[in-house]
């Protein structure tokens, strides 16, 4: 049983798993269009973190977890509530490309489709970095989220201009607007 990370997941799973292997999800970008009021941020100061969204031709990059068959149903119960607010379960095809496995494996993953509550969508990115800045939840302050999230990518030779330019603006604000 394999589990999909692209978010928080691949610097913090929270969870034993047999094996971890690079690779990637073709169809979706990762977006940081999901609003957060129960991890990192409150529904007072709402936080913004990643989803899923579909883009024809794209993939997304990220690691596979393998978890025993015994202790599948346990972490997928623990990340139901975990990803509670907007997320959807699903089943994807994942390319892993990987020294330890390749090939395509049946993978679970979480997405927050549009039209959930808590879809903020689409922002430009110096307004969501005044937001990731800004918010901090029980999981920590926003910008650890991206900044971490980043770092992992770089780590794991991912390019993700989204997410990489949204922690140049997180980071330094005044250097990222003078990059535009």
């Amino acid at each position: 049983m394999w589990l999909f990370a692209y978010g928080s997941l691949i610097f913090r799973p929270g969870f034993a798993f047999q094996r971890r292997v690079r690779g990637y999800v073709e169809g979706f970008e990762r977006r940081f269009w999901q609003v957060s009021t129960d991890h990192r941020g409150t529904p007072e100061s709402p936080g913004r973190v990643v989803t899923l969204v579909s883009v024809p031709g794209a993939r997304c990059w990220g690691v596979a977890y393998e978890l025993s068959d015994a202790d599948f149903e346990r972490y997928v119960a623990h990340l139901d509530v975990r990803e509670r607010n907007g997320y959807d379960r699903i089943a994807l095809p994942f390319v892993a490309q990987d020294r330890q496995v390749t090939g395509v494996l049946s993978a679970v993953a979480y997405i927050a489709p549009a039209g959930n509550p808590h879809f903020g969508g689409e922002l430009p990115l110096p307004e969501l970095a005044d937001i990731i800045r800004a918010s901090s939840g029980p999981s920590g302050h926003n910008a650890e989220y991206i900044l971490s999230l980043a770092e992992a990518l770089a780590a794991l030779d991912v390019e993700d201009a989204h997410v990489f330019e949204l922690a140049n603006w997180v980071s330094d604000p005044a250097a990222a607007a003078t990059d535009d």
